[in-house]
């Protein structure tokens, strides 16, 4: 895995690159000084996060992060600052931590562990109990699925979108009508359109085939639904109020999808009621 620290303060950059790299939970850390030095970075070299300085003179780390995550949408990203009111703002758009200057290790390990939680780092099935199911669905931050440990790549982003709502909809069936206008919003659902929903529930059906995992996706009669007792998904354990799950979210849920606010906004809520 990679990492890049973006400070335009040279000591306070040297001190946050020696602190992650004293976790050892990277294969690389780059640092930059330069904003647009790091966005160049990102078209040669694939990083998995990036710790950034909120108040830069040339490019503010909101703005960097916004630009960042358009070269790699997956990317984690973690502002560090000297200014707590920078904390809405940087939640706004999503941050997967957030970090007071100066930092503690101790903060910063806990930060990091909990940023990649959700990034691949196994190599094979794990060896938990056999009735745990091969597919682990993540909804808290980006939405991804997981075959035994291994990243699902999907070949249409729109085939991604369509189980996501599934997920979302908790293994109810969902007619293709209400599916199109969820992933399409205020489209016309005419005959060409009804065609490009073949051509992603095609595509989708074979992405799930080839990681062998068509079990998890049922279609019957113009409904279709996600198969919930297959999967082992954060959402699922945090409505059954899993201890591991509800701290595992940090007000983020699928944030690649607008129509994913409402959930959202269910789940800070009931946080919030528990606190």
């Amino acid at each position: 895995m990679n990492a890049i620290c973006v400070d335009d303060e040279a000591l306070i950059l040297a001190r946050t690159v020696s602190l992650v790299k004293k976790t050892k939970l990277f294969d690389s850390i780059e640092s930059f000084m330069d904003p647009y030095d790091a966005i160049d970075y990102l078209d040669e070299t694939s990083v998995e996060l990036a710790l950034l300085d909120i108040d830069m003179p040339q490019m503010g780390g909101l703005e960097l992060a916004e630009k960042l995550k358009g070269k790699n949408p997956d990317i984690k990203v973690i502002f560090l600052t000297g200014y707590s009111e920078y904390a809405v703002d940087a939640y706004a758009m999503h941050a997967t931590g957030y970090l007071l200057k100066p930092v503690s290790y101790e903060k910063l390990v806990s930060e990091l562990e909990y940023a990649l939680q959700s990034v691949n780092l196994a190599s094979g099935p794990s060896a938990e109990s056999k009735d745990t199911p091969r597919v682990k669905v993540e909804t808290f931050g980006y939405f991804n699925i997981l075959v035994d440990g291994k990243l699902v790549a999907f070949k249409r982003n729109k085939a991604k979108e369509l189980i996501a709502c599934l997920v979302d909809r908790r293994g109810q069936f969902v007619s293709r009508k209400d599916i199109f206008y969820i992933l399409w919003e205020d489209d016309d659902y005419d005959r060409a359109k009804q065609k490009y929903l073949d051509t992603i529930i095609r595509s989708l059906k074979d992405t799930l085939e080839e990681y062998g995992i068509s079990d998890i996706f049922e279609i019957e009669s113009g409904q279709m639904r996600i198969v919930a007792e297959k999967i082992d998904c954060d959402l699922f354990r945090f409505l059954n109020k899993d201890k591991d799950a509800m701290n595992s979210f940090r007000g983020e849920y699928m944030s690649s999808y607008t129509w994913a606010c409402e959930t959202e906004g269910y789940l800070t809520d009931m946080m919030d009621g528990l606190l």
